[in-house]
């Protein structure tokens, strides 16, 4: 199909890697790839070299910690899934136990660690994980302002390090300066300072102050010292006597009164007059850092008897070490550039240097020098992605593992002891399962379609631990800020709580090393926009005056004209270009990809643009896809990325094609076909490709679920009239065409998984069989002779997929079972029915049964060990054939670079040693035929070394995909000898696979791209729909009022362009904030011989008759969403009740009934309708009698009703019984004559 873009402006760097921030980051944790002595401390890493050496109590032993290295995994990505496993691989770690004597050095096994695939996911228990990217506060210093109740400025500061103590200054109302130390406890500032190495009132004076001599002569130098601070006391010589104590502000009175008595004295006085410090000093009692330190640690530890050295341990403790104080690089990063200081970033601890610089800022901004910090500024927040996130779980479980490790040294006969006694690894293994199971950013993938899948991992949240809670998260975090422009999309978050605390990475965003956002921007130099891409934080970016991507260029990259519209911090401003120093690179970098997808987004209201990109995610991939006729040019993107779509990872011919698989070279990909999603949607690729077609690297060579032809294609192109239609579209409600469902325009398909476990009981072993108690031979029709359902049959609520019988026990049996037994002895009758039925509202075609059981240890049948043998030979001849491609791959590529070379030594036949090709025989082509048999390692050319490595290398590309095969092979029929992994006490378990085709129905939702989402509310016969001039009847009627109040006209001029573009056969790309025009639509609807203003005489499907008015006609992109009328719609007559209340549950999902509540019993009250009422709170609810007495009635047809005490009656009583409280039920007395 032909295609027309109307963007205007081309990007100036290609969209990066949509998954790239979990890929590149859990890369950095484990550095897999990297060479063991070339490993940053980082990651695991960084964890291992922190934590050790342990040393022993006594000091003569110590742990000692060599390298990690990563093992293979046990079972693939595909078979973990397939199994409910995790996809993990051993991490074990060569240790050194080193003493006096001796040095032991062992492979001690840690834990299984959890492998990222390809798509930047986690397979853990057989399910799709993600690990949401956190946005917390950044580690360094901040610097506020409040307003006092009394009208004064307040200012403080805080030292935030990644972890360890916080330090907090803060002013009270008289100027003086407090230290606030982990959040409890508050010492004067002063008091601080000299602990840490300022000891007299003179260093803290020369630091904040300055102080300078001044030698009194005469009156003239007097007048000088009007309004100076004293920094000493002024003594008389002679005497000691102190003529002006330190800290006198000097005025001309008490100058005047002692002039005499300072003739010729040299007096010290404050270069700045700084009054905080020296309020600050006056209130401080402590005179040097002894008396600071013992001060601190009486405040800190209040009841234990201080000490100097236990002071200076716990300052120690408390400051400068790495382990329980670390500002991390990142804080060290940003204090430097916050308080102009060169500190090496290594420095991770406190110093005083920065403790001396913080307090000075401070006391600058008090007095109007700098700004305040703005904490919602993303200058101020950083990113902790996934390796960070697991980095700090497992450096928690490392600390105590070395404690462990130590006690253990301590109780343990070391002569004998290895290192794997003392490390307990369960210690590692525990925190890695908790944060991936349990973890507040560890998610189950939200898995829909291939956009929902992209955008999960490109999310951000502002909770988890660490982080905000969305109950004390106020308005001003969740607020859109200038500073994420570019960085955070300003539209896609979820309506709700979690407002604006989860949000989406924007397009062209990435995470630098010290985990702050930044965005591209190209940059300008003397007002020409050059191609030098730089990426800017936040912070920096505030220095910059910034052009918008779509400011008019010329041909040498000059601005056009005099003034450009640009941003300034948060100001838009028209500035001179030569003072603009970058420009955007994309006009789509603001938002995310989601955004992205919705074409003329520049037209639409905000809120609903919000509605429009959520939703999107929420589409169902339909079973036929069709691309919008109105696109934005990123969806082949988005499918890429997503990993929804399967690429070819190297140049070749096509080979083979089939269903499922497709082979390319000696390369085989293996297809998806209908595989379950965690949202029970279909997963399934098609090839494009035919056999002889020849690929490159990275071409799109299948198409997987909601893409076409590699791009994403969530819903259909429908024609749309905007009209009201006699009542049934009111409310957002929408009218549809017979023809959709007709034609499964809007069919999608559904999977849903039911499983069953054979456990061992104390009364027996559960046995899955299709023999089971009372149960008729109609209902087992589909059970095998194992009692398991067939692939391929029909199911519907109520029938069995797996027959189960469980032991009964002795209570369930009736006296008459009991006397039978006791005089025949056991039975086989004492089980009950177990199986595994359809749940209600679900009906199906079985589409896959997966059974998994244990080996068992008992001799097996001959038929097992014939099938056992059966499937290892097939699984042997799969890899057999897949080597044998790879090996004539690879005599190929030989057999070029031989041919009419000479052999510097003789090539022998690998079996036999018999010589093939003798050596300076020049190599023909029937030498070649020969290369099979050799042995290709020792291949040495003559004269030619550049050849002999080229060969080398392409022996070293294949030998490695060989021996890969090889593992594989080995893995699986290692798989086949040893059975399943099943959880301890279960014999055996099934899985079956239920699809279903879900069909348009009334109460299904679908929605646009711009927000405008509705209920189908009637499916109308295709004859009576509104039609067209030419006869054409429209698929779906929309509400025209459901466009002015929402201000999303964005649908509008997607419907003229669809309309257009349907009509000239195109396809048209219309990306977000530079797409076509008012004046380019009206332009292709002149073509396509369309109305200009898209409005159209429509007819009357039922009459004929033309509509009074106009209505506009065109072509929406519809999607069909996931909330499916089928999965929502529920019913109940007989089920489960609450243990206590003996009331109905609720909801679904329990079978539950429908709450007839307290305004619901107030409505009927009003109409006085008593006996309804009284049926509703007790025969319908919780008198357990009467129920059961009413459901006896309605079976023999009786009418009556006789309703008891309801059970929350009694609940109540009990629990005022439960109080002491005597309480006792009587009936009313008749009262006489009555």
């Amino acid at each position: 199909m032909k295609r027309i873009s109307f963007s205007k402006i081309s990007d100036a760097i290609p969209i990066p890697d949509l998954v790239e921030i979990q890929k590149s980051s859990y890369a950095k944790f484990l550095q897999a790839d990297v060479p063991k002595m070339k490993r940053k401390p980082v990651g695991l890493q960084g964890i291992f070299l922190t934590t050790f050496p342990i040393k022993s109590p006594d000091g003569n032993y110590s742990l000692e910690f060599v390298s990690y290295n990563l093992g293979k995994p046990k079972y693939s990505e595909e078979e973990a899934r397939r199994r409910g496993l995790t996809y993990a691989c051993p991490l074990k770690a060569r240790i050194r136990l080193v003493s006096k004597k001796e040095i032991k050095e062992q492979e001690v096994y840690i834990c299984d660690i959890p492998l990222m695939t390809e798509k930047g996911t986690f397979v853990i228990n057989g399910d799709e994980r993600v690990v949401v990217s956190q946005l917390h506060r950044s580690p360094g210093v901040s610097f506020e302002e409040t307003i006092h109740p009394n009208g004064k400025r307040m200012y403080f500061g805080r030292l935030v390090p990644y972890h360890g103590a916080w330090i907090e200054f803060e002013f009270d109302l008289n100027d003086v300066l407090y230290v606030i130390l982990d959040r409890k406890r508050k010492f004067v500032a002063t008091s601080f300072l000299r602990a840490l190495g300022l000891s007299t009132d003179e260093d803290i004076l020369k630091t904040f102050c300055g102080i300078e001599e001044i030698k009194i002569d005469d009156h003239s130098h007097l007048k000088e010292l009007v309004g100076r601070i004293l920094a000493e006391d002024i003594k008389m010589p002679e005497t000691e006597h102190i003529i002006l104590p330190k800290y006198t502000k000097l005025t001309k009175e008490n100058l005047l009164d002692r002039e005499l008595d300072l003739k010729g004295i040299k007096i010290k006085v404050l270069k700045n007059n700084v009054v905080e410090i020296v309020n600050t000093l006056k209130r401080d009692f402590t005179k040097n850092q002894e008396e600071a330190l013992i001060d601190i640690y009486r405040k800190l530890k209040p009841g234990y008897p201080p000490s100097l050295e236990a002071a200076k341990t716990l300052l120690e403790k408390l400051f400068f070490d790495i382990r329980r104080y670390d500002l991390e690089r990142v804080g060290r990063f940003l204090i430097n550039r916050k308080l102009n200081m060169d500190v090496p970033l290594e420095k991770r601890t406190l110093d005083l240097e920065t403790v001396v610089e913080s307090i000075k800022y401070l006391l600058n901004l008090k007095h109007g020098i700098g700004d305040p910090d703005d904490i919602d500024h993303l200058g101020n927040r950083r990113v902790r992605t996934v390796g960070e996130l697991l980095e700090n779980q497992v450096r928690v479980a490392m600390l105590r593992l070395e404690r462990t490790a130590q006690e253990r040294m301590n109780i343990y006969d070391m002569e004998n002891v290895m290192p794997h006694h003392l490390i307990n690894s369960k210690l590692i293994a525990n925190a890695v399962r908790d944060f991936f199971l349990h973890s507040q950013l560890s998610q189950f993938m939200d898995q829909t379609n291939p956009l929902a899948e992209l955008t999960h991992r490109r999310r951000l949240s502002a909770l988890g631990p660490g982080g905000l809670d969305r109950e004390h998260a106020g308005f001003e975090v969740r607020d859109v800020h200038y500073s994420h422009y570019g960085r955070v999309c300003p539209i896609e978050t979820p309506e709700g709580p979690n407002i604006g605390l989860i949000v989406s990475l924007s397009t062209f965003a990435r995470v630098n090393e010290f985990g702050l956002l930044e965005t591209p921007y190209r940059k300008v130099e003397n007002g020409k926009v050059t191609n030098k891409i730089e990426y800017l934080t936040a912070d920096v970016e505030d220095k910059y005056y910034i052009a918008q991507a779509n400011a008019k260029l010329d041909k040498e990259g000059r601005f056009v004209e005099d003034l450009v519209f640009c941003r300034y911090k948060d100001n838009f401003l028209k500035v001179e270009p030569k003072r603009i120093d970058y420009m955007d690179v994309s006009p789509r970098q603001l938002v995310s990809v989601s955004a992205c997808l919705i074409p003329f987004l520049e037209h639409d209201d905000a809120n609903r643009a919000l509605m429009g990109s959520n939703m999107q995610r929420q589409a169902v991939p339909l079973l036929f896809t069709e691309p919008p006729l109105v696109m934005t040019g990123m969806e082949r993107k988005v499918a890429i990325d997503s990993g929804a779509v399967v690429l070819a990872k190297r140049d070749g011919v096509v080979k083979e094609v089939q269903a499922d698989r497709i082979v390319i070279g000696s390369d085989v990909y293996n297809l998806k076909k209908f595989v379950r999603s965690n949202a029970d949607t279909c997963i399934n690729q098609r090839p494009l490709v035919k056999v002889g077609d020849h690929v490159k690297e990275g071409d799109i060579i299948a198409d997987g679920p909601a893409t076409k032809d590699g791009e994403l294609s969530l819903g259909r192109n429908v024609l749309v009239a905007f009209m009201p239609w006699r009542g049934y579209n009111f409310e957002d409600a929408v009218l549809v065409s017979e023809r959709l469902i007709k034609e499964d325009i809007f069919t999608s398909l559904h999977i849903e998984e039911f499983s069953i476990e054979a456990r061992e009981t104390k009364l027996g072993p559960e046995e899955i069989t299709r023999d089971i108690p009372g149960v008729g031979e109609e209902a087992l029709k589909d059970l095998d002779e194992n009692g398991i359902i067939r692939i391929g049959a029909e199911v519907k609520a109520g029938d069995i997929l797996v027959g189960k019988v469980t032991p009964k026990t002795e209570t369930e049996l009736t006296p008459e079972e009991k006397l039978l037994r006791a005089i025949f002895g056991e039975k086989a009758g004492d089980v009950r029915d177990a199986s595994l039925t359809v749940p209600p509202g679900v009906e199906g075609v079985v589409v896959d049964v997966r059974i998994f059981s244990r080996k068992e240890p008992k001799p097996r049948s001959k038929e097992a060990l014939t099938e056992e043998i059966k499937q290892i030979n097939f699984i042997k001849e799969q890899y057999q054939k897949q080597i044998k491609k790879i090996k004539e791959e690879r005599n190929k590529r030989l057999a070029k670079l031989l041919l009419g070379q000479k052999l510097s030594s003789s090539l022998l036949d690998e079996d036999t040693g018999k010589v093939l090709i003798p050596q300076d025989k020049t190599i023909t082509k029937k030498d070649l035929s020969k290369l099979e048999k050799c042995d290709l390692e020792v291949i040495k050319i003559k004269d030619n070394e550049e050849l002999e490595e080229e060969i080398k290398k392409v022996l070293r590309f294949y030998n490695d995909q060989i021996e890969e095969l090889i593992y594989e092979q080995e893995r699986e029929i290692d798989q086949i000898k040893r059975g399943d992994e099943l959880p301890a006490g279960v014999l055996k378990k099934v899985v079956v696979y239920v699809a279903s085709k879900r069909k348009l129905s009334v109460g299904d939702k679908l929605a646009g791209r711009h927000g405008n989402k509705g209920v189908i509310s009637k499916i109308v016969a295709e004859e009576d729909m509104p039609f067209l001039p030419d006869g054409t009847p429209v698929d779906i009627v929309l509400n025209p009022l459901g466009v002015p109040s929402r201000m999303n006209v964005g649908q509008l001029l997607e419907t003229l362009l669809g309309w257009a573009a349907h009509e000239l056969g195109i396809q048209v790309i219309s990306p977000v904030f530079g797409g076509a025009t008012e004046e380019e639509i009206k332009e292709q609807l002149r073509k396509a011989g369309l109305p200009e203003d898209g409005r159209i005489t429509l007819r009357d499907g039922y009459t004929g008759e033309p509509f009074d008015n106009k209505v506009t006609v065109g072509y929406i992109y519809i999607m069909k969403l996931i909330h499916l009328v089928d999965d929502k719609i529920h019913a109940r007559s007989i089920g489960p009740y609450s243990l206590v209340t003996q009331q109905p549950l609720g909801g679904k999902a329990q079978f539950g009934g429908q709450r007839f509540g307290e305004m619901e019993v107030w409505a009927l009250e009003a109409y006085g309708a008593a006996y309804t009422l009284q049926e509703l709170l007790t025969v319908k609810s919780d008198d357990v009698e009467g129920r059961t007495r009413t459901y006896e009635a309605i079976v023999k047809g009786e009418n009556a009703l006789r309703p008891g005490t309801p059970e929350s009656f009694n609940v109540l009583v009990k629990e005022l019984q439960g109080l002491c409280l005597d309480i006792k039920k009587e009936k009313r007395k008749e009262e006489h004559g009555k």
